[in-house]
């Protein structure tokens, strides 16, 4: 048992060292492709994504019937499927992303020391990037796109919910790469569903640069706790919005509405409302008769269930949770301090939004919550690289250091010194 368990650990280092080994071949030519000819190849692969799309959707739809076989959640059954809409904003992001300004190659300042030096930054590739992400196909073409356009490689190791859509659509690209005379491996898919694959993956620093993970809270967590390479963690989302006394209503309804039940599934969904006590019973009044369209379950603390039928008592687990579904939980507050510190204890540092006509308030909420994205009076569901105009994103980061929130073209870049001299040694 234990030699086996050696040999296949074995095997799954060869296969994985022939990727990363590829991966790092590639990334020479990719790193020195010129803007042109980057957009040119982003903008056939955004045409062949429409003109392979019956492909793209029918392996699909073998991940669609085999999650619901599997008796999958609906919200996360949202999130694996493609429809010809969804596979036409993957080509649009791709269109998006080859528009923007190649960010590869900028110098940023250039300073001349005492001694005639001239020492400046210039913006250059990560190199290999890896990702590992869950359920949802687009980002195999967001990925790709972003990585490309920055000089990247991307190795991609998918959740095996959607392994079916992400081979078509990492298929259609690498026809195009050949097509334009570009390695295949500019974009490199793990197939398998083994996990100690997806645990080797995590350690192959000697060939991988930074580290993505892009999922639920167990995978992010899983990479961060075990990768040994450099990992930018994007997290989940537990939004809030925060309904002030001074609130619009009608325009409250209007948001969490859109925030809570446009799609359920994903991370900049409203999985939390919090609203002053003195507006509360009139706001939850307008807003289950509105939430009642959806079936949206309403979990209240005491004073929401006092409010209107129907709330179901919230629990500690309730305040932060994420739940990718028709719930909703409801926390009342007597003043905008008691929302912030409610909000910051219980958030995923992802997005939070206060809705309120008091501009005291509105600036007082951005100052202090902490949180990737905070808004006045709109609906979470805007922090989108696609919203924000980066074309895609690579996921939304919720920690602090090299970037924050929704991640485009500058947060898969990083810079090195570029030092101009005339001869000059140190004394």
């Amino acid at each position: 048992m234990e030699k086996r368990d050696i040999n296949v650990e074995r095997e799954i280092g060869m296969d994985l060292n022939a990727i990363g080994k590829c991966a790092k071949d590639t990334e020479i030519v990719v790193r020195n492709l010129g803007s042109s000819r980057k957009n040119q190849v982003l903008l056939q692969i955004a045409a062949a994504f429409t003109k392979r799309s019956e492909y793209i959707l029918k392996e699909n739809q073998k991940d669609i019937s085999a999650a619901r076989e599997n008796q999958m959640p609906e919200g996360l059954v949202d999130r694996l499927l493609l429809t010809a809409s969804r596979i036409e904003a993957m080509s649009e992001g791709l269109r998006q992303v080859a528009s923007l300004e190649d960010p590869i190659g900028e110098v940023l300042g250039m300073k001349k020391r005492p001694n005639g030096l001239l020492i400046g930054q210039k913006r250059v590739p990560l190199g290999v990037i890896g990702i590992i992400y869950e359920a949802r196909p687009n980002v195999t073409a967001d990925a790709f796109g972003l990585c490309f356009k920055t000089g990247n490689v991307v190795i991609l190791k998918g959740g095996k919910e959607a392994l079916y859509s992400n081979q078509a659509i990492v298929t259609v690209i690498q026809d195009v790469l050949k097509e334009c005379g570009i390695p295949r491996e500019a974009v490199q898919l793990i197939s398998s569903t083994d996990r100690a694959v997806t645990s080797a993956f995590m350690k192959l620093n000697q060939y991988v640069d930074v580290l993505i993970p892009r999922g639920g809270a167990g995978l992010i967590q899983s990479v961060v706790n075990n990768s040994t390479i450099p990992v930018i963690q994007t997290g989940t989302g537990n939004c809030h919005i925060f309904v002030d006394e001074s609130a619009d209503l009608d325009m409250a309804v209007s948001i969490i509405n859109n925030a809570k039940t446009q799609r359920i599934g994903v991370c900049n969904a409203c999985e939390s409302l919090v609203v002053h006590e003195k507006i509360e019973k009139e706001l939850l009044e307008k807003l289950k008769t509105k939430l009642a369209e959806h079936q949206v379950e309403l979990r209240g603390d005491e004073k929401a269930a006092a409010c209107i039928d129907g709330v179901v008592p919230a629990c500690e687990e309730d305040w932060g949770k994420e739940y990718l579904d028709y719930i909703l939980s409801i926390k009342t507050v007597s003043a905008i301090d008691e929302a912030i510190a409610h909000i910051n204890r219980y958030n995923t540092g992802h997005s939070e939004s206060i809705i309120t006509r008091d501009y005291a308030n509105a600036q007082k909420f951005l100052d202090e919550i902490d949180a990737a994205a905070v808004y006045v009076n709109a609906s979470t569901r805007f922090t989108d690289g696609f919203e924000f105009g980066f074309g895609a994103e690579i996921g939304i980061s919720t920690q602090k250091l090299h970037a924050r929130g929704p991640m485009g073209l500058l947060a898969l870049t990083t810079t090195k010194y570029i030092i101009y001299g005339s001869g000059q040694i140190r004394p």
